[in-house]
């Protein structure tokens, strides 16, 4: 059985878990008189626990069928921009650019969005701007990891670090073989992923649709 909580979940958990044990123990010491503030007190650090928790969990779910012509979402999260852009790292031209931004409230691992082969990785450090920022697809600290399927075509989806996302995590490496609806890492505390897509591409979402990873289609090549 998989586990429901990411690994690169367990020390923040732990920390959390430790942090509002002791607020709640100090509380108890400064205050040692029960009150209505206590009990606010403890409902909100339970909250924080649960939403530290939520943030790392790992869903179960079933993988859309049907994949051979189908790019998947590789993220929870909600499409923020569909535009043709010059994607100029690997491509080196026009490319449909579908921008999904993930809140605190999104599952935060990262999908393969169709079935292929790794055929380019590569981490650059950098900014920590908004999300939204249009600079921050480039700007930012982000990992960038190139799909290719058994026709050729391939698909580029660009982790980015945001403002409070600090840490992008990904194990994968060119040659790796690529699954559809398989993890291909997270961005722990953020923020968006951006897939760039050959512009004939049939784009299947809008502005403003929420994704489910590895469910939802972004795309298909017919």
């Amino acid at each position: 059985m998989k586990p429901c909580i990411h690994k690169e979940g367990l020390r923040p958990i732990i920390v959390a878990v430790v942090l509002c044990a002791a607020l709640a123990v100090g509380a108890n010491l400064l205050f040692p008189s029960q009150s209505v503030w206590h009990i606010l007190l403890y409902a909100f650090l339970l909250f924080v626990i649960a939403m530290v928790v939520r943030f790392f969990r790992i869903p179960v779910r079933r993988k859309t069928l049907n994949l051979d012509h189908a790019v998947l979402a590789p993220a929870d999260g909600e499409i923020g921009a569909n535009e043709i852009v010059r994607e100029t790292e690997y491509f080196g031209d026009e490319r449909r650019q579908i921008s999904i931004f993930m809140s605190i409230y999104n599952v935060h691992v990262n999908w393969f969005p169709m079935n292929g082969t790794v055929s380019y990785r590569k981490y650059h450090p950098g900014k920590f701007l908004v999300a939204f920022n249009p600079k921050s697809s480039t700007d930012n600290e982000h990992n960038s990891i190139v799909v290719k399927d058994a026709q050729g075509r391939e698909v580029l989806v660009r982790q980015i670090a945001g403002f409070v996302a600090r840490r992008i995590v990904s194990k994968v490496e060119a040659g790796d073989p690529a699954v559809a609806g398989e993890e291909l890492g997270m961005i722990r505390f953020g923020s968006r992923v951006d897939v760039f897509l050959p512009v004939d591409a049939k784009i299947r979402v809008h502005i403003g649709d929420k994704t489910c990873g590895k469910r939802t289609v972004l795309a298909s090549f017919y």
